[in-house]
């Protein structure tokens, strides 16, 4: 997912989600945005564009219920894939519908709308971590780091900076959402 643009410069701002009342409320800056538009925009692309059950992110988000029995996990995908698909779109598209029309600015969130984006965020993440071969293992600021020393430019450095930060984002919006009554 996502292939360059613009870096994020959310090192140390201290905007993200944070709780106010019953909600969860953030202040973007205009390349948040677009990024968090771009990604939200992918994984809808990605799941309305045909699912190919061979593509390792489609797997990812996806994933077989019966690994070893291919046939029960195709009819149980047959039950249930229509369903999941269309709530991992709402999700995404609830991101999409919160997000400022133009540039930079505040998102309010209330708890239904704060657990749909940490769920499109975990979707966003599993996809761009299957595509950037992300393990558990992985250690992401020394595989930045090295992605920066190769070619600091690159694409991939953009897409690992993108990662850690849906990572910050997910975390804040955690913190705050137990707080929302």
């Amino acid at each position: 997912m996502g292939d360059g643009g613009p870096g994020l410069n959310t090192g140390g701002r201290g905007q993200m989600f944070r709780r106010n009342g019953a909600q969860c409320v953030a202040t973007f800056a205009v390349d948040e945005v677009r990024v968090l538009r771009k990604v939200a925009g992918e994984v809808v692309g990605l799941l309305t564009d045909g699912m190919d059950h061979t593509d390792p992110v489609v797997s990812r988000l996806f994933p077989d219920i019966y690994p070893d029995r291919p046939d029960d996990s195709a009819e149980f995908r047959l039950y249930t894939e229509g369903e999941l698909k269309t709530g991992k779109i709402d999700q995404a598209g609830a991101i999409l519908a919160a997000l400022p029309d133009e540039g930079a600015g505040e998102v309010r969130l209330d708890g239904e709308a704060a657990e749909a984006w940490l769920r499109a965020i975990n979707d966003a993440r599993l996809a761009m971590g299957t595509r950037l071969d992300i393990s558990a293992d992985t250690d992401l600021s020394e595989e930045l780091e090295r992605a920066v020393i190769h070619d600091p430019g690159s694409s991939r450095v953009f897409q690992l900076s993108v990662y850690a930060y849906l990572g910050y984002l997910q975390e804040s919006l955690l913190n705050a959402l137990p707080e929302i009554k």
